[in-house]
């Protein structure tokens, strides 16, 4: 018999059933979620599958997927995957997923090929569709094996070649010409700084560029790097931060020098930060650094703001240049940079709790607006009031979900919709080659092409082809539309906004970059957009995230991917929505009425958001608008081509298109209240998916600041109790003015899955309430958790959008003892034995295992002398051929024991049959198998059983 001290007894949730090894592991449906850093946690597998094969004993060997394993027991369980070779760090976020369920985001260790998340007590097996993903890239050896299974043979291999774009009319302004300044440059160096959360500080490095002998102050675009490798050495090895004897800091913020040098020429400062302190420690913070990069941007701007004010105070590098103007203020954020620019800018509108904020003085400067290098975009709400420029880079081997989408679509409606939000797809770049110090030949430490300088086969993307830029061609790309987003943004330049808001306009310094555009917001109206109130005829409203591909409107998963539709923490996501199409002849309408009128008077146009196919080209469709009288007005044809794209890459990206409105005026249409949209397509087959429809008309109105509410998660741990009930909550703060909407997701506690509501909050509100209620007592269980989420619906600013609510059982786990009921059997009887817990548990245990030992002497019972059936459902192999059941799995072969919620009692019953063979008896030895914290086996006491011949 094992007696377990509470160590031990946590270890006992852990049962290896691997051959050879210890990889399999089995523990209480119960959940808790991973710590601060990780996304929800794993769910309990549905279903009513016995309790052996649904803990994955049927699987080949009963082993996890190749790379994957579970080491450790209670608090210090991790489900572990090894990659193949190194994985360099990145700004996508790692991600574990079962299915279509987020495990959570695991740790890399020192080696960036071994990756660790904490389960706690979550059950997870062989079953359980293991898959890694970052950006929605599949990084383990399954993935990587579906995608070369689908890849042709050819060059062209994962798609065909598309088909040559014409180009846009040249735009009469072209932001990417040098300006009339010569530029000068330095670095500045600061004390580091403390951050919440963050046991080392964090660097004050920038360098600097401006006009020299400019007039005046100047405005200031301030550059925010990404998330890159830390540190290298001469060897060109990278290593972990702080940097290593013999290891320096890899210069990430010295890679914009070719976007600050254009933007200085025409006059502003230029102001690059460095951010790997950030980078060295964010894989543990729940919001991935977000919170810590907007406390980094704005101690910079509050220097800038001291410095201007009292120029002898600064840096010999700012002495050198013209005092900045911090009421015109560019913020440039590169991937999870994009994601820390737009929380600063939120931050400066609408502060952050005290407690979670970096930065604590004055806001003494004007963010005017921000460009979000293919950024990644974690909680899925952005700043809504402040004007953006998000470039999605069509190669994006690293965040290549493109989920910067959401910057743009995630604005919709929930705020007064002015600033104008721009959406950018640029084909052929990738992710890196924006930042010259990540990229191969420019760098001076190690760098890389995401997209992988490997693949010689895609028809897009492959470093050759027609459509993929070189890094010089990229770059200067990236510089054109930053310099266009600060002449609109910043300089208010009205002629260079047909560049970014899908007036289809080029830029020529652009060069030969293939560039598209659409935008929300700026002077559009709402017209169209789909919701669940929405009525659709001839089509059907689809949800933009859904497991169910007959509500979605595009699998998850998939060569059709979409950056509109990413996803995000849950499967299942209410209130997103699109309008699907799908004809096999021309003239049959689809028809989208909202359930309320809509006015689209004083607007030039409608513009319309339609995806279709990637690659695909010609598609027509015939616009029609119906007013609330009846009255219908043909308002013209539009074309639409599909981006380029092969099943690697994110193509489903909506085309603007629009159709002025002079024909429903000449038809007498009252504008005031229009009231369906129809769409016949004039093509004889396709599909298509409308996004939405807007009034339209130029110009660029002021964005404004609404005053809203800002709401901001958090987490609390708490213990059990031994008796008594107690209410716990997720720990809200709703702090600013006036009153909104949100959306709150509540993840359950057993099964992991999530359901919505929507509520008002406001100042001293309580409307995000997750409650949680405990009952204290002395038996054992796990760990019991509640996560929710908040997402902007309307008039409401989101800051920390996730948080929960942890209980941590605080009662020993029983002890357990085993005595035999029929361990002398004849055959066709069944040898059993009895555990027995010293006292119940309140959740179903997983608690002890069987190992089955060779025979010291005499026969051992085979797979020929027990049940086939019960043997197809212990080890999932059938009797022949005959081998002794200790070398069923060429290794280690255990037997489980679970106990269900408040049991006291379970048994191990091996059922053996009659057969016509004159023999001795049989034995079968079993031993008490436990596994410590670290993953050490402690055996226990052994069991014989002996199976006599029939008389």
């Amino acid at each position: 018999m094992i007696r377990m001290t509470r160590k031990g007894a946590a270890a006992v949730a852990v049962l290896a059933l691997a051959a050879g090894a210890p990889e399999l592991a089995y523990a209480s449906p119960g959940q808790t979620p991973a710590p601060p850093g990780s996304a929800p946690a794993a769910q309990q597998a549905e279903g009513t599958q016995p309790a052996a094969q649904r803990l994955g004993a049927r699987q080949p060997g009963g082993k996890l997927p190749e790379g994957w394993r579970i080491t450790g027991a209670g608090a210090d369980r991790h489900l572990v995957w090894t990659a193949p070779e190194r994985v360099p760090m990145g700004d996508a976020r790692v991600e574990f997923h079962a299915g279509d369920r987020v495990l959570g985001a695991p740790a890399p260790d020192k080696d960036q090929r071994t990756f660790r998340l904490p389960l706690g007590s979550a059950e997870v097996g062989p079953d359980d569709a293991l898959k890694v993903l970052a950006g929605g890239r599949r990084l383990d050896q399954a993935g990587k094996a579906e995608a070369a299974e689908r890849a042709p043979r050819d060059r062209r291999g994962t798609g065909p070649a598309p088909q040559a774009a014409s180009p846009a009319p040249a735009n009469p302004v072209d932001p990417g010409t040098k300006g009339r300044y010569r530029t000068v440059s330095g670095d500045y160096t600061l004390p580091s700084v403390k951050l919440p959360d963050f046991p080392r500080k964090v660097e004050m490095t920038a360098t600097v560029v401006g006009p020299k002998d400019a007039p005046g102050k100047r405005p200031v675009a301030l550059f925010l790097h990404g998330r890159h490798s830390t540190c290298y050495n001469a060897q060109n090895e990278t290593g972990s931060w702080p940097c290593d004897t013999g290891f320096k800091p890899i210069p990430s913020h010295k890679g914009y020098l070719h976007d600050q040098r254009l933007l200085a020429s025409q006059g502003y400062v230029t102001v690059s930060i460095s951010a790997n302190g950030i980078n060295g420690q964010d894989h543990s913070i729940e919001d991935a650094g977000a919170q810590a990069r907007s406390s980094l941007v704005r101690q910079h701007l509050a220097r800038l703001a001291g410095w201007s004010a009292n120029p002898a105070s600064a840096p010999a590098a700012l002495r050198k240049l013209p005092r900045a103007d911090l009421d015109k203020v560019l913020l440039v954020g590169h991937s999870r940079g994009g994601e820390g620019v737009n929380r600063a800018a939120l931050d400066s509108r609408y502060p952050a709790p005290a407690d979670r904020d970096g930065y604590k003085g004055p806001v003494r400067w004007k963010i005017r607006g921000t460009v979000l290098i293919g950024p990644t975009i974690f909680g899925q709400n952005p700043a809504p009031d402040v004007p953006s420029v998000t470039l999605l880079p069509g190669c994006d081997g690293d965040v290549s979900d493109l989920q910067g989408q959401i910057y743009a679509d995630g604005t919709r409606a929930v705020s007064r919709g002015k600033a104008l939000q721009s959406s950018v797809y640029m084909v052929g770049a990738n992710h890196n080659f924006f930042n010259t110090e990540w990229t191969p030949g420019q760098a001076v430490a190690p760098a890389w092409d995401d997209w992988d300088s490997d693949d010689t086969r895609d028809a897009v993307c492959a470093p050759g082809t027609r459509t993929r830029l070189t890094a010089k061609q990229q770059q200067t790309a990236g510089s054109t539309y930053i310099a266009a987003a600060a002449r609109l943004f910043v300089a208010g330049d009205d002629k260079v906004r047909p560049l970014l808001d899908g007036s289809n306009r080029r830029a020529p310094s652009a060069g030969p970059a293939q560039v598209r555009t659409h935008a929300v917001g700026g002077n559009r109206v709402p017209a169209v957009l789909p919701s669940a109130s929405t009525k659709v005829t001839g089509g059907r409203l689809c949800a933009q995230i859904d497991p169910d591909p007959a509500k979605a409107c595009l699998p998850l998963e998939g060569s059709a991917r979409s950056p509109h539709f990413a996803f995000w923490e849950t499967a299942r996501e209410p209130g997103r929505h699109a309008i699907a199409m799908n004809w096999n002849r021309a003239g049959t309408p689809l028809k989208a009425t909202p359930a309320k009128k809509f006015s689209v008077k004083g607007s030039e146009s409608l513009a319309l958001r339609v995806i279709v196919p990637q690659n695909s080209t010609g598609t027509k469709l015939d616009v029609r608008l119906t007013d609330a009288a009846g009255r219908k007005a043909h308002l013209g044809q539009v074309r639409i081509d599909g981006i380029p794209g092969t099943d690697r890459t994110t193509s489903a990206w909506a085309r603007e298109v629009r159709v002025p409105l002079k024909a429903a005026v000449r038809a007498g249409l009252d504008l005031r209240k229009a009231a369906s949209l129809e769409l016949t397509p004039r093509t004889g087959s396709g599909k298509a998916w409308l996004m939405d429809a807007w009034g339209w008309r130029p110009g660029t109105p002021a964005a404004g600041t609404a005053k809203m509410p800002r709401v901001d998660l958090g987490r609390l741990t708490v213990k059990e109790g031994d008796s008594g009930s107690r209410t716990f909550r997720v720990p809200v703060k709703i702090t600013g003015h006036g009153s909104g909407q949100v959306r709150v997701f509540v993840q359950d506690a057993e099964t992991g899955a999530t359901t919505a509501r929507t509520v008002t909050v406001k100042p001293g509100s309580q409307a995000v309430d997750v409650p949680i209620t405990v009952e204290g007592n002395t038996r054992f269980a796990y760990d019991s958790a509640r996560s929710a989420f908040v997402k902007a619906v309307r008039g409401v600013a989101v800051g920390a959008h996730s948080g929960g609510v942890l209980v941590r059982n605080d009662d020993p786990m029983p002890k357990i003892s085993v005595a035999p009921v029929a361990d002398k059997v004849t055959e066709g009887q069944a040898l059993s034995w009895r555990v027995k817990l010293s006292e119940a548990a309140d959740v179903e245990l997983y608690g002890i295992a069987f190992k089955l030992l060779p025979a010291t002497g005499g026969t051992e019972l085979s797979t020929r002398d027990v049940d086939p059936t019960w043997l197809d459902a212990q080890f999932g192999t059938p009797p022949t051929p005959e081998v002794p059941l200790s070398r069923l799995w060429e290794g280690d072969a255990y037997l489980p024991v679970m106990f269900a919620a408040g049991a006291l009692t379970a048994d191990v019953t091996v059922p053996t049959v009659t057969d016509s063979v004159a023999e001795t008896d049989e034995t079968l030895r079993l031993q008490e198998i436990v596994h410590d914290a670290e993953w050490n086996p402690i055996e226990g006491d052994i069991h014989t059983g002996t199976v006599r011949d029939t008389p």
